[in-house]
């Protein structure tokens, strides 16, 4: 049984167990701990984190890129959370969700809004 008072804040539910809400790309992603001797200081980091192949994704809407549109904008008008723009860029397979648009007139999936049957 632990004794640090961190954690048995973590453990009763107090703090929570991780630092990402639960719209974050990072959210139930493991966090690991890496300590390179044992008189290091440990380091954590998030795990890995993989995106789903392309098509994986049930679409719900691919709109054709408008002048002044944003991924967080796009984001806020489908899938109703500006934060959830990373979903599109998943749905798209970019990395940099800026590319998602960069070039107007390009169509972009979306995907189901989170909770909804398909997505």
């Amino acid at each position: 049984m632990t004794t640090d008072p961190i954690q048995l804040l973590i453990d009763a539910g107090a703090i929570p167990s991780s630092p990402f809400g639960s719209s974050s790309r990072y959210s139930g992603v493991r966090l690991a701990v890496h300590q390179r001797r044992p008189e290091d200081p440990a380091v954590a980091y998030v795990s890995r984190r993989f995106i789903p192949p392309r098509g994986a994704l049930a679409i719900a809407a691919q709109p054709l890129i408008a002048s002044g549109e944003r991924p967080d904008s796009l984001a806020a008008r489908y899938l109703g959370d500006p934060l959830l723009y990373w979903r599109i860029a998943d749905a798209n397979a970019v990395v940099d969700p800026n590319e998602l648009t960069d070039t107007l007139g390009r169509r972009v999936d979306i995907p189901l809004p989170p909770g909804m049957p398909g997505a």
